[in-house]
């Protein structure tokens, strides 16, 4: 984690906690020639509207301004983290049982670094995902990046 969204975690965190909302990811990038802030929040229901993000926003950019920990211009952007959310802590696989998943692993298991399917079980840091034809069981420290998959 990066020194700004380390900082930018310790100040959204009690935002998002009062409000009964739950920070998903912090994302600090260059695109071009400008640099983004990015604050995902969602909530139990996974209906966060424009009225939870400007709240959000509002209240970060407040805390923004008093600590001043980016040194250079920014755009600040709080959103829904959308259909293909990231998965990364406990809860995060624990929800997403049962429902489609995408995830990439640092090192190839039997062949493959890349797996779409049913998140069948979430255990002990193991994940089992089944594809079409077969099921693998994935250890959570193998995972580059895992998300919910839409399937069309």
């Amino acid at each position: 984690m990066s020194k700004v969204t380390g900082i930018v975690t310790e100040l959204v965190t009690p935002i998002v906690d009062e409000l009964g909302l739950e920070l998903v990811d912090i994302e600090y990038k260059k695109e071009g020639s400008n640099w983004f802030l990015r604050v995902f929040i969602d909530n139990e229901t996974g209906n966060i509207d424009i009225d939870d993000c400007s709240l959000v926003s509002e209240k970060l950019s407040q805390k923004l301004d008093e600590v001043d920990p980016i040194p250079t211009a920014y755009f600040l952007e709080v959103s829904s983290p959308g259909a293909e959310r990231p998965l990364r802590k406990d809860k995060d696989f624990t929800k997403a049982v049962g429902r489609h998943v995408h995830i990439t692993t640092k090192e190839p298991i039997e062949g493959a670094s890349l797996f779409e399917g049913e998140l069948v079980s979430y255990e002990d840091g193991k994940l089992t995902v089944k594809e079409a034809k077969k099921t693998y069981v994935i250890s959570q420290e193998q995972i580059d990046t895992a998300r919910m998959a839409i399937v069309f």
